[in-house]
């Protein structure tokens, strides 16, 4: 598909999924956006469209497509749930500006790689570990509050929450491998 195209169907999605906050303010109160709510859901779900959408154009199989969409769906989530609720405590929690690592680590691989599918495997595996890793910090940073009810809860809902996105890091590594195998861009082997 024409990339313009392209970016009239993802600003067209982009709208659609705008909406469904919109048209639920008008029946429950429990849906409250802001207009910087919606410029930032806005602004955030076009980029990582369009994000996907030039990843995407760089590999030739569906396997490196769908491995370049994991990879923007965890970094997607990880800004949305890191800027609604917090990874780490609350969102207001200084902890969870840690997680920006992730992003820096999984971007810069990736552009060191130029996108190749192995060394982007690699990036999203190191960014994976970086999840683990900052997770265990902010933890060590963060402590529930003496007044919940029960901390070992909130901790077991952090952890478990962590560790699904950064199993998302590792799926998307593991599906640009496979691209890489794929399009026998193993490394130790030269094209002629």
């Amino acid at each position: 598909m024409p990339f313009p195209k392209s970016l009239l169907r993802l600003a067209l999605v982009t709208a659609f999924l705008l909406l469904i906050p919109l048209v639920a303010m008008q029946f429950t109160r429990e849906v409250n956006w802001t207009f910087s709510d919606f410029v930032f859901a806005g602004v955030l779900l076009f980029g990582a469209g369009l994000t996907f959408l030039l990843i995407a154009r760089m590999g030739n199989t569906s396997t490196y497509r769908l491995a370049a969409g994991v990879g923007v769906l965890a970094g997607l989530l990880l800004v949305w749930a890191n800027a609604a609720v917090g990874l780490v405590g609350s969102e207001d929690n200084p902890a969870n500006l840690l997680f920006g690592g992730v992003l820096l680590v999984a971007l810069a691989g990736a552009l060191v790689a130029r996108f190749r599918p192995m060394g982007t495997s690699n990036a999203m595996f190191a960014a994976s570990l970086t999840y683990v890793v900052v997770t265990i910090i902010a933890l060590f940073i963060w402590k529930p509050a003496a007044d919940v009810a029960e901390p070992s809860v909130y901790l077991v809902n952090v952890v478990v929450a962590n560790a699904l996105f950064a199993g998302l890091w590792a799926v998307s590594g593991w599906l640009f491998r496979r691209a890489a195998h794929a399009t026998g861009s193993q490394p130790g082997r030269r094209l002629a």
